[in-house]
């Protein structure tokens, strides 16, 4: 059995930084942190670098594709919120270390013709654009349609594999379709009690302060989105006290404002690793919500990490398509981080929200730190990204379950 080590690397073990160290690994778990490098070792340089957990995004929607587009950019698990890759359908990703490992929602709770409909074509198929086929039984649609249905829903979904129950609360008016039907608050509630008492975690989609507090009132685990408009005190109260945690996703907002990603695609460390489809999508924008401000957006990120709310990186990254643009998956990491560098958090508790903190707001036990006995899910970059969080860019190996991904 072979160990490779990493040596003269600093080390950000998704908490703390630890500083120059080695780091043993051995069939696919961290082995030995610390140390003299083991007799017999594949020795990998890490002068100059530096070396993190795997990173984790939080929010998106996935295929093999992404997955692989993912990995690519050093993330090394995707938690999907709307797909189809539950425990009884993703066998092959698991035992694949060429692409991103993922948990995911299954499909979320939302009416006949509520969010996310709107966003598609009549007829549009996902997998005609890289997006999930899915095999075997049909992946199951929960039913939001009345409190009795909601709450019926939850036992199939979870039976089926969802890693944690997904609601969407949206009436269209952000995405410029205002009026769509949206899931009401006793439907909302007894879906999040029945969830509760199997123990599941629960999650929301919410773009605006209304919706928010309809998910606070119905004992939400975590929002999957922050708010466009500008927050107010009661509104970061009412979450702190909750003890929610929430993946703003700054970069779904951005575009929901007309910002493109183009400066990132412009970065040649992004722009090497995209297709053209993925290159255009990026430099794209949903800009359904024009008169919106990202400063609000990232005033409300920086209260509620200074409030103690845990504070997730997600991007809502999707299909290479440029009416979901600005977004692509692996990239958009990156650039979450940087937004919330920008937002005042430090380059050590945004690398945190990419990592340790989202582990265990989703009990995801044997990743997202560099500790002994954890899956070797790991990124070296050049530079230090600690204190510049753009070096999280300089990627010069990844490993996923200890095996090192070529080309």
């Amino acid at each position: 059995m072979t160990t490779t080590t990493i040596t003269g690397a600093r080390v950000f073990d998704g908490e703390k930084t630890l500083g120059v160290t080695t780091v043993s690994i051995e069939d696919g778990k961290i082995v030995r942190i610390g140390g003299e490098v083991p007799s017999g070792s594949d020795v990998v340089d890490g002068t100059g670098a530096t070396l993190l957990p795997g990173l984790i995004d939080a929010h998106v929607h996935t295929g093999p594709e992404a997955l692989a587009l993912a990995l690519r950019f050093g993330v090394t698990t995707e938690l999907e919120m709307q797909g189809v890759h539950t425990r009884d359908r993703r066998a092959g990703i698991s035992e694949n270390d060429a692409v991103a490992d993922v948990r995911s929602a299954g499909f979320g709770l939302t009416p006949p013709g509520g969010h996310p409909s709107e966003l598609f074509p009549p007829g549009f198929t996902p997998g005609d654009r890289g997006g999930p086929r899915g095999t075997g039984e049909p992946p199951f649609h929960p039913d939001a349609t009345s409190p009795e249905a909601a709450a019926a829903s939850i036992p199939q979904l979870l039976a089926r594999g969802s890693d944690y129950v997904k609601f969407m609360i949206d009436d269209g008016s952000v995405e410029g379709h205002p009026g769509l039907p949206m899931i009401d608050q006793a439907t909302l509630n007894a879906g999040v009690a029945e969830a509760r008492r199997y123990g599941a975690l629960t999650v929301a989609h919410t773009l605006t302060l209304d919706a928010t507090r309809m998910a606070v009132e119905a004992g939400i685990d975590g929002l999957v989105h922050v708010f466009v408009e500008p927050h107010d005190d009661e509104i970061i109260a009412m979450i702190k006290d909750a003890g929610m945690f929430v993946v703003p996703c700054a970069v779904l907002n951005a575009s929901l404002m007309g910002i493109t990603g183009g400066e990132l695609a412009d970065d040649p460390r992004v722009s090497s690793r995209l297709d053209e489809d993925w290159d255009t999508t990026l430099r794209s924008s949903f800009g359904c919500y024009p008169q919106g401000d990202i400063k609000d957006v990232l005033r409300t990120i920086k209260v509620l990490s200074d409030e103690g709310v845990d504070v997730l990186v997600g991007t809502d990254a999707s299909l290479p398509l440029p009416f979901l643009g600005g977004l692509a998956h692996g990239a958009s990491v990156h650039h979450e981080l940087q937004y919330l560098v920008q937002a005042g958090l430090t380059p050590e508790q945004a690398l945190r929200a990419a990592t340790a903190t989202t582990a265990r707001r989703f009990a995801l036990s044997d990743r997202g730190r560099i500790a002994e006995g954890l899956r070797a899910d790991l990124l070296l970059v050049d530079g230090d990204p600690t204190t510049t969080i753009s070096d999280t860019l300089n990627t010069r190996a990844v490993w996923r379950r200890g095996t090192r991904l070529r080309g």
